[in-house]
């Protein structure tokens, strides 16, 4: 259909006769020095559809960094891209030194709640077990090594005693706490979160920042959109501000700008830790923004 994204097609083994299964690969690390993500001059679109165009973006290892823009401007996009989930019509990408897609195994992709089947029987313990499979290759059961980083997993997230409980029984946070848990267990190298603390209680949602930020300390590299510009501002080191395209790209300060806030939402209605802030709107919703604005600032991870 037309709207539907372009996604790419990935060979599956086939076993014949007595074929043995293939290996699990090995975990892929990027040369030092390599960006955990490079992306120039890259566009997307759903059929005919635009969802992003020119963008510029260069993300470095262990940076802790929100998308943010409002509905529709292309951050879930965004994600797709880097997770190879989605091809771009033009420009190109590289992930971890390689193109999307090639380190799967070094990646964790969390897509947004409402894309998840919360009524499909499965356990908590389960649910994040399905991390492991990545690195555990064809008919590898989980080990002795797995059950263990499962069992870490869910106790950094402060679900340890949950694991027998069915997944749809959950409350939405709990759900959010189960689904980084499994992020976790993947050991990647790098997350991909959609909207991770999104519709939760303010207590999980300091817990899971708490995990984010020490993951990024560890040298692990986040990129997760939010809607919470509060939270952009005080728990992350960076922010991408999009609407189509890349608004601004720096520290997480911008979210206070409001010129910044104007290029990316126009005259919408904002809050801003607990104060709600009117933009001018500096164009009408169905022209293009502005020029592009970088800002850049050294000195803060």
């Amino acid at each position: 259909m037309a709207d539907e994204p372009s996604v790419p097609t990935t060979g599956a083994g086939v076993v014949r006769g007595s074929a043995q299964p293939p290996p699990p690969k090995s975990h892929v690390i990027a040369p030092a020095g390599v960006p955990s993500v490079a992306m120039d001059d890259v566009s997307a679109a759903y059929g005919r559809r635009a969802a992003l165009a020119h963008v510029d973006l260069t993300v470095a290892p262990g940076s802790l960094l929100a998308v943010i823009g409002p509905n529709g401007a292309g951050k879930s996009t965004l994600l797709k891209l880097i997770a190879g989930l989605v091809r771009p019509t033009s420009g190109s990408i590289t992930v971890l030194g390689g193109p999307p897609g090639a380190n799967a195994r070094s990646i964790a992709y969390l897509p947004q709640a409402e894309a998840v089947d919360w009524e499909f029987p499965v356990t908590v313990r389960e649910v994040v077990t399905m991390g492991r499979y990545a690195r555990l290759g064809f008919w590898h059961e989980p080990g002795r090594d797995d059950r263990d980083r499962v069992a870490a997993a869910l106790s950094t997230v402060g679900m340890a005693d949950a694991g027998d409980r069915q997944i749809g029984a959950l409350s939405g946070g709990q759900r959010r706490r189960v689904f980084l848990a499994r992020a976790i267990a993947a050991d990647p190298d790098l997350y991909l979160l959609d909207e991770p603390v999104t519709g939760v209680d303010a207590t999980t949602q300091e817990d899971l920042m708490d995990v984010l930020e020490a993951e990024a300390r560890s040298g692990k590299t986040v990129i997760a959109t939010t809607h919470d510009l509060a939270c952009a501002a005080q728990r992350f080191q960076k922010v991408a501000t999009v609407n189509r395209r890349i608004v601004a790209h720096g520290p997480a300060s911008l979210v206070l700008d409001p010129n910044v806030l104007a290029a990316t939402y126009g005259g919408h209605l904002l809050v801003l830790g607990g104060q709600a802030v009117v933009l001018d709107d500096a164009h009408h919703h169905d022209q293009a923004s502005g020029p592009e604005r970088h800002f850049h600032e050294d000195s803060r991870r």
